[in-house]
């Protein structure tokens, strides 16, 4: 056995000892985790995740990854030679966009990660939100309004999905014989067509249909900042209209933010958005007294 160095020991103990009320609360809880942004491009960050999900599995949680992917598959399209479209933060999705979207989320992203937790002995799944009818889908419509007297605009992002139903019956499934769900983030409408779903969206609504106690959002950012560029460690429901409307909240973390409240009222108890540039930023988050992130919550 390995000496323990004694100038260390106090401090791994005192982290073990501060950790242990939190791996008593979370045992058998499930958890939605949305993995996207710089975490799943830097080797590091990368292998901390997957470290951090096989020990969350390992000490009793059952963690449920939904993944993005938008640089990978902005990549491929570049290597085709088609231009990646935007509107509104949407990509705009023909038949030939889908199918670059598919292959990127459903083969190279999701079996990427499902190999690392495999690596640090997890046993991970990829998923599509195909296998099993876990994501049912509709086309999104866009509709803007302009300032003005002009009427709203509808833009057709094409194959953009709206999230109408998760059947979750293979996420428990597998959660049940030990195994670590990866769902790429697309879905079949009703004619059986494939749609492109925002990763944010979709880990909502899986958190709500698990009725997960936790719903987390590793972003590229630190969380909720005040006017002085402090964190806001935790923002309650009553609080949200107000930092939206004087512009604490804005942005891209709107959207998060009001997925978070869907969230909520569905029963999920706690959303915390935390930055994943941060290494092993999951356990310092949910086994710390202090946390790293913005914690939404009722």
């Amino acid at each position: 056995m390995a000496q323990a160095d004694p100038k260390q020991t106090p401090n791994v103990a005192d982290i073990l000892v501060e950790a242990l009320p939190y791996i008593r609360q979370f045992s058998g809880m499930t958890i939605v985790i949305k993995y996207g942004g710089h975490a799943m491009v830097d080797p590091q960050l990368r292998d901390d995740f997957a470290q951090d999900v096989t020990l969350l599995k390992f000490i009793g949680l059952n963690p449920v990854v939904v993944h993005g992917g938008g640089p990978q598959i902005n990549a491929v399209l570049d290597q085709m030679g088609i231009r990646p479209k935007f509107v509104r933060g949407m990509r705009m999705t023909d038949e030939r966009t889908m199918d670059v979207v598919e292959m990127v989320l459903g083969g190279k992203v999701n079996k990427s990660i499902v190999a690392l937790i495999n690596r640090h002995g997890g046993k991970a799944v990829g998923l599509s939100g195909k296998d099993g009818g876990l994501i049912e889908a509709e086309k999104l419509q866009i509709v803007t309004q302009d300032q003005g007297d002009a009427p709203p605009e509808i833009i057709d992002p094409g194959l953009v999905g709206n999230v109408t139903r998760v059947r979750p019956g293979i996420i428990h499934t597998l959660a049940e014989k030990g195994f670590i769900p990866i769902v790429a983030p697309v879905g079949t409408g009703p004619a059986g067509e494939t749609f492109n779903i925002n990763a944010d969206l979709v880990a909502s609504h899986i958190a709500c249909a698990l009725q997960a106690g936790r719903l987390v959002y590793l972003t590229d950012v630190d969380g909720v900042m005040d006017g002085q560029e402090q964190l806001i460690p935790t923002i309650r429901r009553p609080a949200i209209k107000d930092l939206i409307a004087d512009g604490t909240i804005s942005g891209g973390m709107i959207p998060k933010i009001e997925y978070a409240l869907a969230a909520l009222q569905e029963g999920v108890r706690k959303v915390p958005i935390i930055n994943g540039t941060k290494r092993h930023a999951l356990l310092l988050e949910l086994f710390t007294d202090s946390g790293i992130g913005t914690e939404v919550t009722e």
